[in-house]
């Protein structure tokens, strides 16, 4: 990838779910650091550790599954947490400041500087999306919003994944 920036093929690198120890070893061993780490982040996987270590580091987080992928039925156990969109908590929060649960999820991440990318095939629902830089979130709803991390994964790369010693997931 380092080869495709100096040829101009290419203007950055990214990552998508390196967590701290995969960063360090790939800073130890690249030229370029990567410019972007996408990563599953939603009140319920915070991923504290990586967050800091990222904003340390000058890397871009980038959000994905910010409403901890709801579409995603058949990933589901009955040990899953209730669904983000649907937590009480969360809903309390978007009452209080006459928005969805969706749009308290995403400003959630635009207050931390963190890119979010939602996904929705509805016009209505995109259009609503966007409509969150009109209303911060005080401090104490972030807390609350934190308060709901326990490090639970929507997407569940693991399944069909054999063990390796780089394995994403293992950490953080």
């Amino acid at each position: 990838m380092e080869k495709l920036v100096d040829e101009g093929l290419v203007k950055t690198i990214g990552v998508s779910n390196f967590n701290t120890s995969q960063l360090e070893r790939l800073m130890s061993l690249a030229n370029i650091k990567p410019v972007v780490n996408q990563v599953e982040l939603h009140p319920y996987l915070m991923q504290p550790k990586l967050v800091q270590y990222c904003k340390s580091k000058g890397i871009i987080l980038m959000a994905y599954s910010p409403f901890g992928s709801p579409d995603r039925p058949f990933q589901r156990t009955d040990q899953d947490p209730v669904s983000l969109l649907e937590n009480p908590v969360i809903n309390e929060i978007a009452n209080k400041y006459g928005k969805t649960a969706a749009q308290v999820l995403l400003r959630l991440h635009v207050q931390r500087n963190i890119v979010v990318i939602p996904k929705s095939a509805t016009p209505s629902r995109i259009v609503q999306n966007a409509e969150v830089f009109d209303f911060n979130l005080a401090e104490e709803d972030i807390k609350k919003l934190e308060g709901l991390n326990r490090n639970w994964r929507a997407v569940k790369w693991e399944v069909g994944h054999p063990p390796h010693k780089f394995y994403p997931f293992n950490e953080d």
